[in-house]
């Protein structure tokens, strides 16, 4: 089976905006939507902490992953454009609490990155534990290009993994980084063909190892 993109029949959580697919004790999450950017509106981010919350009582690995064109492609504009000043500060607080919960889970999360990986969406990935990328895979962050900058946590864990100037660069300059530069700058962790099916073994792998097996 192709781990990485069935439909996983088995063992599936449906929901508006993702569907949960179990392989053992292994979570996949996979984001979803009609257009198949996967933006994380409002409604998107509260339903990913209540899903999260709700693992985290099993202390499973997680893998995130979206679809092979688009991981996420971050916050809905057109929603935030609609916004109130302190309704956009609420909106920005729930992504925080969001990302926060997801770099703190206790259970490793890994983010499983095909195609577009932006804005919020990269803040998403870098929340996660690892990230294994597929060769089509892009990172990015233009808000700056639209006046708009992230309030999600991506500014204090980018620079983390690629350094204080790197990260300036592709938040200020509004770049777009491919798989492989982003593997060579530290962004990633592994490129792989099927990035999901990666993250599943080396979770197994990871569980088999552990004292006593989480398996």
């Amino acid at each position: 089976m192709d781990a990485g993109w069935s439909d996983g029949s088995k063992g599936n959580k449906l929901a508006t905006d993702f569907q949960i697919v179990m392989h053992g004790h292994i979570r996949v999450v996979r984001l979803v939507s009609n257009n198949e950017t996967n933006r994380l509106t409002q409604a998107c981010i509260l339903s990913l902490y209540e899903a999260f919350h709700e693992l985290a009582r099993d202390k499973h690995p997680i893998i995130l992953t979206g679809n092979k064109n688009f991981f996420s492609v971050g916050a809905d504009l057109t929603e935030i454009a609609k916004l109130t000043a302190p309704a956009a500060y609420e909106f920005s607080k729930i992504g925080q609490v969001l990302m926060n919960f997801v770099s703190q889970f206790p259970a490793p999360v890994y983010a499983a990155i095909a195609g577009f990986c932006m804005g919020g969406g990269l803040d998403l990935a870098l929340a996660c534990h690892q990230r294994i990328a597929a060769p089509n895979a892009v990172f990015g962050h233009r808000g700056v290009a639209l006046g708009l900058m992230t309030g999600w946590g991506g500014t204090q864990r980018l620079p983390r993994l690629v350094g204080k100037g790197r990260a300036l660069q592709i938040f200020a300059a509004a770049e777009t980084i491919p798989s492989l530069e982003a593997l060579r700058i530290g962004l990633v962790d592994y490129i792989s063909d099927d990035p999901v099916a990666d993250a599943i073994r080396r979770s197994q792998e990871l569980c088999l190892h552990a004292s006593p097996p989480l398996l």
